[in-house]
């Protein structure tokens, strides 16, 4: 596990502690096939990953279970119908993207931060000054190609 000191551009501090990043597989098998992007979500000028963090409240619903483990399952479960999520991207004749749906899955780390979501106040809004430190960037993770197209980190807040 890393344990990292973080600095938000206040006086606010906060630790994180990362698991080890896992693989995300389709909860059954999925077809193996090759689909190729459309001729907008192929241009050269898309070929990027795009960061988004997401914040929610914990519900009294959940009953005391472990959220990282609902989604993680959850996450399982709709690959099996979204299934080119848990592919990799390839360069087939002229460049063009496609989706090589392997079912190797998607890239899930779980953290756990010491700070509120009502400590961070109006870091959080856009654009949020401390992205870089709540997202992390997985080694080997930052390619198109033959990397992972989804990676979700799920973080506990205090």
């Amino acid at each position: 596990m890393d344990h990292i000191q973080m600095k938000i551009p206040s006086p606010i501090t906060f630790s994180v502690i990362r698991a080890e990043t896992q693989l995300v597989a389709p909860a059954k098998p999925t077809p193996c096939e090759l689909k190729p992007l459309s001729g907008i979500d192929d241009q050269e000028g898309l070929k990027f990953h795009v960061p988004t963090i997401f914040f929610y409240e914990n519900s009294p619903s959940m009953g005391g279970k472990d959220p990282v483990m609902v989604i993680r399952e959850a996450l399982a479960k709709a690959l099996v119908y979204y299934y080119p999520f848990a592919g990799r991207l390839v360069e087939g004749s002229d460049r063009k993207l496609m989706v090589d749906c392997t079912g190797e899955g998607v890239l899930f780390i779980e953290a756990d931060a010491d700070i509120t979501i009502e400590h961070l106040g109006d870091a959080i809004q856009p654009p949020c000054p401390c992205l870089e430190e709540l997202l992390y960037d997985v080694p080997g993770s930052g390619g198109i190609l033959g990397c992972p197209v989804l990676l979700i980190q799920v973080r506990n807040l205090s």
